[in-house]
């Protein structure tokens, strides 16, 4: 079985000659009462606009229509005062008797009611009761009912309206996420003046698949989530997230159109350099690495500009495969150059690719200066320099390339998109790879990498052991402190990872800097930091202290996560290992068993763990499939910016919920895919409704990067 893993189900078949889409009039644009300030709403002002902008995260109309609800409230349970029962919520018919005032400031105020059937008290903390609230007004009341004593009572109602006025309490009230200052009657009401602006627009959905799934229309489903007079179910927001997944991934396919029609350049070798480099590797490569090799080797012959994704789990041996893609280039007379994310990597890679390489590698970063610099920058200009490694340095003005044919991304992730189109653009026509050690679930790959052909590395090299992983109670830290110093002894290197650098009062975690200062008193000379606070120096120095054997333990937060290669280190202990991401724990876990001896990973944990945390760490101990991993850690926290710093949800979307709606996006995946190979250009009456869709979902970028392309 190959290792390639289609970004579409369907493939698309590139349009001749695509065009944008004619844009549509201003004046016939039922989208422009969506995109006007909510200042433009009834009883919004600059104050409140403010609010609402710091939730929704937008200032339109349409950033507050997509402000979803995170749950319901049910006001329809309307029972007499004699039979409502503390606990629940409940929509009460009264009539108030008397205001009872409060004996001292910490007492409450107290409102006694009655609807005939037997009496019960509103009850306010702090101030006295509204001004409704007086004897003998007729009331509608909702609220969480309690007991106290042997009174009904009900604390701060949520609801108070005359009884004339009943008819505005809602029986189904959304729960949407707020910031201080803003309440939710300020937001219901501007939600339904926002509501009245939504136009009925022509359908941009298959009919078939409409029918199939039973969804409402676009209006109806936004009212039905936002306004809903009984509770609405599944299917509006299942067919509002839809929406929203079919419009990225139609930018998406339409991207990967625009780069299938980018003319490149083909690039072919006589594999005299490749095969020099497998001798000196000592290794037959695995399956994965051939079929890997075999479709990067077909995207440097084609006749387009390569862009694709190298996904391979830690020690997978994406580098060799990346080395492997580089000497082609260099066999065809031109030049390639591997981007790393910091200085550290940067050298790294240096050092495995000159070992390998049967000709010479070049270090370009920013410690590289005087002399040594303006030779490289001139052997890099001239074409002496076939191959290069570097930092962000590689992609500055002063950089010129003679012949750049190949761009080599690692870790994509740590910069900017427009880094990689810098770099990418060093050179007439030049492929781009881009890898990654974070293994990325299915959906992922999906919504942030679909513009990308993906090759996946399953295997790991020969002679890697598998890695032991235990876990252990907090409460043991003494017996582990023991084992260590035992492992030292014998000459081994151990990482051991805090999850934090300094002490917290909110958080009671180890910090790194205690924690060292702890194994320094134990392990006199023998024990380094690292960590992300750090001056860049003395941490570097740390790590090479630590990769030359002058330390043995490593004492580090997760700035080692990705790319510190130390074969001869073969423990690591994370502590607290329950606030950690399941990917982050595999990636750290990653740093050990890269060598030829038994690698180990500690697990340590606070008691009381909840079922979550305890089936993660147990998952982690059973598999060292970082794929797994990543798919169950995207179930348990979502996906959050899986490489990046959010932590939860699915990564720029807004009305999709990945444990929710993972099946819509393969849908939507393939209902793109189906849609542009009938109707490239998006001229067809569904056509034209997408391209509103787009511009909807702020996707409308990709019509504009097809129309320049």
């Amino acid at each position: 079985m190959g290792c390639h893993i289609a970004a579409t189900s369907h493939k698309v078949s590139p349009p001749v000659s695509p065009t944008r889409p004619a844009a549509t009039h201003a004046a016939d644009d039922p989208l422009i009462p969506l995109y006007a300030p909510v200042t433009e709403l009834r009883g919004v002002g600059p104050a409140l606009a403010k609010l609402i902008e710091r939730v929704a995260g937008g200032s339109r109309v349409l950033d507050l229509l997509f402000h979803m609800p995170d749950s319901y409230m049910d006001r329809r349970s309307r029972p007499t005062i004699r039979t409502a029962r503390p606990g629940e919520v409940a929509t009460l018919a009264v009539e108030v008797v008397r205001q009872d005032a409060p004996d001292t400031a910490r007492q409450p105020w107290r409102v006694v009611c009655t609807d005939g059937t037997g009496f019960m008290e509103l009850v306010y903390f702090g101030r006295p009761p509204p001004r409704p609230l007086l004897p003998g007004a007729k009331l509608v009341i909702s609220g969480k009912l309690e007991g106290f004593a042997d009174r009904l009572t009900m604390p701060k109602p949520d609801h108070v309206v005359p009884a004339q006025h009943a008819s505005l309490l809602p029986g189904i009230e959304p729960v949407w996420p707020l910031t201080a200052g803003l309440f939710p009657g300020q937001l219901r009401s501007a939600m339904r003046h926002a509501l009245e602006r939504v136009p009925d627009l022509d359908e941009w959905h298959d009919p078939a698949l409409m029918r199939r799934e039973g969804w409402p229309s676009f209006r109806d489903a936004l009212r039905a989530v936002q306004q809903p007079e009984a509770p609405p179910g599944d299917l509006p927001r299942r067919r509002l997230a839809y929406d929203e997944l079919l419009a990225h991934q139609v930018a998406m396919a339409w991207m990967r159109q625009r780069e299938r029609q980018r003319p490149g350049r083909a690039l072919m070798g006589d594999g005299r350099l490749r095969v020099q480099t497998l001798e000196r590797f000592g290794f037959t490569p695995t399956p994965s690495q051939h079929q890997a090799l075999a479709e990067i080797d077909a995207d440097l012959a084609a006749p387009r500009r390569m862009l694709r994704l190298l996904q391979g789990d830690v020690g997978s041996g994406k580098t060799l495969v990346a080395l492997l893609a580089m000497l082609r280039a260099a066999e065809a007379g031109a030049q390639a150059a591997l981007m790393a994310p910091t200085e550290v990597l940067a050298k790294q890679h240096h050092r495995t690719l000159s070992r390998l390489s049967p000709i010479p590698v070049e270090l370009l970063t920013g410690s590289v200066k005087g002399v040594a610099r303006r030779n490289a920058l001139l052997g890099i200009a001239n074409g002496r320099i076939k191959l290069i490694v570097g930092t962000h340095a590689l992609f500055q003005d002063a950089v010129a390339y003679h012949d750049l044919a190949l761009a080599v991304i690692d870790e994509q992730h740590r910069f900017g998109v427009d880094q990689r189109l810098l770099l990418g653009s060093k050179g007439a026509r030049t492929d781009v790879l881009v890898m990654t050690a974070t293994p990325i679930p299915r959906t992922l790959l999906l919504t942030q990498w679909g513009e990308m052909e993906v090759s996946r590395l399953l295997e790991k090299p020969a002679g890697r052991k598998p890695i032991r992983t235990t876990v252990h109670s907090l409460a043991t830290l003494g017996d582990v402190v023991d084992g260590i110093g035992r492992a030292l002894d014998r000459g081994e290197r151990v990482y051991w990872v805090c999850p934090m650098v300094s002490e917290s009062e909110l958080i009671d975690l180890a910090a790194a800097e205690a924690r060292f200062a702890t194994l320094y008193a134990r392990f006199v000379g023998r024990v380094g930091l690292a960590h992300g606070q750090m001056d860049p120096a003395l941490r570097d120095a740390s790590l090479e202290d630590f990769a030359s054997g002058r330390i043995q333990l490593l004492v580090a937060t997760t700035v080692i996560e990705v790319g510190v290669d130390v074969p001869e280190a073969s423990i690591m202990v994370i502590e607290h290992a329950e606030r950690f991401g399941l990917a982050q724990l595999h990636q750290l876990r990653g740093r050990v068993g890269r060598g030829e001896a038994q690698s180990f990973c500690l697990l340590l944990h606070e008691d009381g763990l909840t079922d979550t945390m305890r089936r993660r760490l147990t998952l982690l101990k059973d598999t060292e499939d970082g794929f797994l991993i990543a798919d169950e850690d995207f179930r348990i926290r979502g996906g959050g910016d899986l490489l990046g710093k959010r932590q939860s949800g699915l990564p720029g979307f807004r009305l999709t919920d990945p444990a929710q709606h993972e099946g819509l996006l393969q849908m939507a995946n393939r209902d793109a895919a189906v849609l542009l190979d009938r109707d490239p250009r998006l001229e067809s009456g569904r056509g034209m409704a997408v391209v509103r869709l787009l511009r909807m979902f702020d996707r409308g970028a990709a019509l504009r990067t097809l129309g320049s392309g």
